[in-house]
């Protein structure tokens, strides 16, 4: 008879959508948050015989998630998913390890035509970027990775492509003046792992990573999408300390000079050209910065999830 034993496993409530509203007068602040919760540890006998006497129900994770949000509020993602990962693990004997994914929606007050807000509780939902954080505890030491989803950018001019190998299937022209677009998922690990330092400053170092990543994308010029990611990686890691590696998944979201020359007209890039913006395929450039010496730690396969 063939033996079998029981490998990596974990189970939680993914998905929680809690959204909390903090009061301050009439002006309100709205957190809204998608919490996906695993937890892992002494779960043989549950996997075998199905026992339950080692299983917290995720019925109880998510109620767990609800009732933290109102007893502790959200001041950022990364805290709220701590603060509910050691609650797990430190407080359920057979739970040695809880992971916490977080998505935050941002959302912006609406304005009046003058700039100033409609009303203290009246909001917009923000663009399409999404903020994100995970957070994983083994009654030890924490380990966080932050990131944003959905970010997307454009580059009207200042890139080029040209110089690639080719082959008897190659029909790509080459192009001295492009655009480049491409929706920016990333993850970024962070040194600090929840002994002896204080915390970071969460929102502080989200705001950074986000504004020297744009500011790379748009102050490099380039001859490939692997060069602008790899200088995006290298401007966050030599602007925002604690931060020790970071991983970029970039769709190169081609635009192609529509032809024209049917209609008698030509379409130079120079002349303010027309394109096609094509959704698929699309080439997809990934890869990992790190700084030199650091431990490659951020899965490959973590980027779009």
């Amino acid at each position: 008879m063939t033996r079998c034993v029981l490998g990596q496993n974990q189970y939680g409530k993914a998905e929680n959508r809690v959204v909390k509203i903090t009061r301050d007068g009439d002006t309100h602040h709205i957190k809204d948050l998608n919490v996906s919760v695993a937890l892992s540890g002494d779960m043989e006998e549950v996997h075998r015989s199905g026992s339950n006497a080692n299983v917290l129900p995720t019925d109880t994770t998510k109620n767990t998630v609800y009732a933290f949000a109102k007893r502790f509020g959200i001041d950022s993602a990364e805290d709220f998913g701590i603060r509910l990962a050691r609650h797990f693990v430190d407080d359920t004997a057979p739970i040695h390890r809880a992971r916490i994914r977080i998505e935050e929606y941002a959302w912006d007050r609406i304005d009046t035509p003058d700039g100033t807000p409609a009303t203290g509780h009246s909001f917009v939902r923000r663009g399409q970027e999404i903020r994100r954080a995970q957070i994983t505890y083994d009654g030890h030491s924490v380990q966080v990775l932050s990131g944003l989803k959905d970010l997307t950018v454009l580059n009207s001019t200042g890139s080029e492509f040209w110089g690639f190998l080719r082959d008897e299937y190659t029909t790509l022209e080459e192009d001295r003046d492009r655009i480049l677009a491409t929706t920016v998922s990333t993850w970024w690990r962070h040194t600090w792992d929840g002994t002896g330092a204080p915390a970071p400053d969460w929102d502080r170092s989200y705001r950074r990573v986000r504004t020297h990543a744009l500011r790379a994308f748009a102050e490099t010029y380039s001859y490939s999408l692997q060069q602008t990611l790899f200088a995006m990686g290298v401007r966050v890691l030599e602007s925002c300390d604690g931060i020790d590696e970071i991983r970029f998944s970039m769709p190169n979201q081609h635009h192609f000079r529509s032809d024209l020359s049917p209609f008698g007209l030509t379409n130079d890039a120079a002349d303010g050209a027309v394109y096609h913006a094509a959704d698929r395929p699309y080439g997809l450039i990934e890869a990992t910065v790190l700084r030199d010496g650091a431990d490659q730690l951020i899965p490959a396969d973590l980027t779009n999830l």
